[in-house]
């Protein structure tokens, strides 16, 4: 089989790191839904509700994990 280079190159970087596209999307949506769990927490406490410590810290840690998958997840070229 004779395959043009670029495509056998993609096709080798794409069975090396399966789905990488999908998961970068996920990474990136599950950071921003943390962010904003972190923002609204934010608002309300400024506003005067109460806030829980235990779910501020769930939504820092959620998101300090998200956001570090996305940095571990890249490529070496990036």
């Amino acid at each position: 089989m004779n395959l043009d280079p670029k495509i056998r190159k993609k096709l080798l970087q794409e069975s090396r790191n399966p789905f990488r596209g999908l998961r970068r999307v996920i990474w990136v949506a599950l950071t921003a839904s943390a962010g904003m769990g972190l923002l609204i927490m934010g608002i309300r406490s400024f506003s005067g509700e109460t806030v829980l410590i235990n779910d501020v810290v769930i939504q820092s840690i959620a998101f300090f994990a998200c956001f570090s998958f996305i940095i571990l997840d890249r490529s070496k070229s990036d």
